[in-house]
């Protein structure tokens, strides 16, 4: 089946995209906003874009009514800075806290029990359950579509890697890791328990292969 995207409602279009592009990183991402008030909203419309510079996106859907955006990307406008807290498995229930739309007088971060750590370069908190914490300093934000959608693109400043999951050769523990990423409808997470390796080829090895006579047996 085949669609143009121009006739898809809205809903659909949502429904086809979260359910095919899986699976997706998650950023528990803090800010503060102008009176020191922390935040701490979990989006998958995220990834690392470069490493020259480093950079990540965020994709921010707003709301309706009288206050159209939400407190992340009103606090990243008022404070240009924000940082991506990675999402372990011991992590997940106390994500899903922090996307209950609290009213305002409720700190989200102590509802759902976690400590924070200041940041070195940036004024928002980091969240000291994380096992990987990227401080970031707005570079661009874009406004697009409807509902107030922003597409806000972050340098990262400094890096936060727990102890025991990277070595002095910067050798990352995927194991200790244990990210969780985000998979098809409501609810459902993927561990990196289920991994395969599949070497990378190069162009002289494609043409030794080209050239090698085929086994007998073997179909090619």
């Amino acid at each position: 089946m085949d669609w143009a995207a121009s006739d898809l409602g809205e809903r659909d279009l949502y429904k086809l995209l979260v359910n095919t592009v899986l699976p997706r990183p998650i950023a528990l991402v803090t800010t503060i906003d102008e009176k020191g008030r922390a935040n701490a909203a979990p989006f998958s419309f995220f990834n690392v874009f470069s490493h020259a510079p480093p950079l990540v996106v965020l994709g921010i859907e707003g709301r309706g009514g009288a206050t159209p955006l939400k407190d992340t990307m009103r606090n990243i406008r008022e404070t240009g800075s924000f940082v991506v807290n990675l999402v372990d498995r011991t992590m997940v229930a106390a994500m899903q806290v922090c996307a209950i739309d609290f009213p305002s007088e409720i700190d989200e971060i102590a509802a759902a029990g976690l400590d924070t750590a200041a940041g070195a370069k940036v004024a928002a908190p980091r969240l000291a359950a994380s096992p990987v914490q990227l401080e970031c300093r707005e570079t661009v934000s874009l406004s697009l579509g409807t509902r107030h959608r922003n597409l806000v693109v972050g340098e990262i400043v400094h890096l936060h890697i727990r102890d025991d999951i990277v070595d002095e050769r910067l050798h990352v523990d995927i194991d200790k890791l244990d990210l969780v990423g985000r998979l098809h409808g409501a609810d459902w997470y993927l561990g990196l328990g289920d991994r395969f390796q599949e070497p990378r080829r190069t162009l002289d090895g494609w043409r030794q292969r080209e050239r090698a006579p085929i086994p007998k047996g073997e179909v090619s």
